[in-house]
């Protein structure tokens, strides 16, 4: 009996498991409570109606008895519309449907970096669960005016033609719009690759797109090296219209919680004309009235309270900044259509990308005289705004001049050879795909440019005199900040 009388003693201790069930009885109370319990009228297309929940509220999440989970997106007088986030084959009108009181989330930290992952953040990797930290809402407010800084700092693409005559600082929001198939998502990808070694942490959300693209784009990121300081958002295009509405602001949220810590990021959205798309999809499933192209009427709050969200923030909020990328195509080369407009009235600016300059041959095929950018000289270091500003007058005059060689005419001698830098000019903006060069070694041609050290080169030597050139600065170690005279010494050293 003696194991009898020690069980019993160790049992009636304060701390024992039985002590604190006892406690929890003891301290229940007998009251009525209620709980609403719903109804699936009907599911489909990513859809759910549902009756019987007159408390639910928009964005919250509810719980199908089946196991799938569904977020209110539409509040009507006898009956709510959902979209599904996760459904399952048992799901089927009269499925009962029960309120959580929670508001969407996603996991945030540095357990996502080289990770892909769908808008809800599950791993799509198979390299295993991931471990959050931390959770934040999906959609939250902008920070507020008083929380901002002003955009100083330059963000680097790695491109000749954006960082000298496009500049994009760290905060900015810089559209990138063009057709299909011109090189948009080159550019995207080369300022992730660029990124590597300069402590900014990157989302590359792909919006609708097929398999195919999104196996191509994580590849190229491994290959480059670029995964390790990157996360992925995938909504594919077989997706729920959900899925896809959702990923841009997964990816967002994700971005956003290393900016409030203090961090920089880049976030790239590939693309938001599929983004809105499946917006009005769900606009139209729930039987919203449509607008002008059958969007919805807030189509552009949709697209605005997203990207408001990028920003640099002051020093006392920490001083972090979200760059954003968003890529929006447009046919036949129609920048006035509804999507594209609210997308450049809404940015800092655009990177325009022309199919009649990709079929010349010209790439990357971007189109100087419809892009700008509303930051401009603020984000570049003074020595290359400076050289650049230089260049920048040359090439506009020199596109200028060029229309009048197109009728034979006779020019004069001082035009011909403001044509023939010109077309020396454009080659040397010519880049190849996954290339990003660094900002010394475009300080270094924009020297050799204004000095006048490939005047007397034909256009078809220089590109192996850009490759030696580059070799050269990436030999010695420079830095931008040296003086202009060390920087044209070096130079006309490198180029005899």
């Amino acid at each position: 009996m003696p194991d009898e009388v020690s069980i019993a003693s160790a049992d009636t201790r304060s701390d024992s498991p039985l002590t604190k069930q006892t406690d929890w009885v003891s301290r229940y109370q007998y009251r009525l409570r209620l709980s609403e319990q719903g109804t699936v009228i009907s599911v489909g297309d990513g859809i759910a109606w549902i009756s019987g929940l007159p408390s639910a509220c928009m964005d919250e999440v509810v719980q199908l008895e089946d196991g799938s989970s569904a977020l209110v997106f539409h509040l009507a007088r006898d009956r709510i519309g959902a979209i599904l986030l996760h459904q399952t084959k048992q799901l089927t009108a009269g499925t009962q449907v029960f309120l959580t009181g929670n508001r969407l989330s996603i996991g945030v930290g540095d357990a996502l970096l080289g990770r892909v992952i769908d808008p809800l953040g599950v791993p799509l990797d198979d390299i295993g669960s991931i471990s959050f930290s931390a959770y934040r809402l999906l959609d939250v407010r902008s920070p507020p005016i008083i929380a901002r800084d002003f955009v100083a700092q330059p963000m680097y693409t790695g491109n000749k033609i954006v960082d000298t005559m496009i500049p994009i600082g760290k905060g900015q929001r810089q559209l990138i719009i063009g057709d299909n198939g011109s090189g948009k998502s080159t550019l995207a990808i080369d300022t992730v690759i660029n990124q590597r070694d300069k402590n900014v942490n990157c989302v590359y959300v792909l919006i609708g797109q097929k398999r195919s693209t999104v196996v191509n784009v994580i590849e190229t990121l491994r290959r480059n090296g670029a995964l390790t300081y990157t996360v992925i958002v995938v909504a594919e295009a077989t997706a729920m219209p959900g899925l896809k509405y959702l990923a841009p602001f997964a990816g967002c949220t994700v971005a956003e919680a290393w900016m409030a810590a203090g961090r920089d990021t880049l976030i790239v959205y590939d693309d938001l004309s599929t983004h809105a798309r499946s917006y009005r999809e769900l606009s139209l499933l729930l039987r919203r009235p449509p607008g002008r192209e059958a969007y919805p009427g807030d189509i552009f709050y949709l697209h605005s309270r997203l990207l408001e969200r990028s920003t640099r923030l002051s020093a006392k909020q920490g001083g972090g900044s979200m760059t954003a990328l968003p890529i929006i195509e447009t046919e036949q080369g129609e920048i006035a259509a509804y999507i594209p407009t609210n997308l450049i009235s809404i940015t800092d600016g655009q990177i325009y990308f022309d199919r009649q300059l990709f079929a010349r041959g010209f790439l990357p095929a971007i189109d100087v005289t419809r892009s700008v950018s509303r930051i401009g000289g603020n984000a570049q270091h003074a020595a290359i705004r400076k050289e650049a500003g230089r260049m920048k007058l040359d090439f506009l005059q020199f596109l200028e001049l060029e229309v009048f060689t197109r009728f034979g005419s006779r020019l004069e001698a001082s035009m011909e050879e403001r044509i023939k830098r010109g077309r020396i000019l454009r080659e040397i903006l010519k880049q190849d795909l996954l290339s990003p060069q660094p900002v010394e070694f475009q300080m270094a041609w924009l020297v050799a440019y204004n000095e006048g050290l490939f005047d007397d080169l034909d256009v078809e030597q220089i590109k192996p005199l850009l490759v030696r050139l580059q070799k050269q600065v990436a030999s010695a170690g420079l830095n931008i900040d040296q003086s202009r005279d060390q920087w044209k010494t070096l130079v006309r050293a490198w180029l005899k």
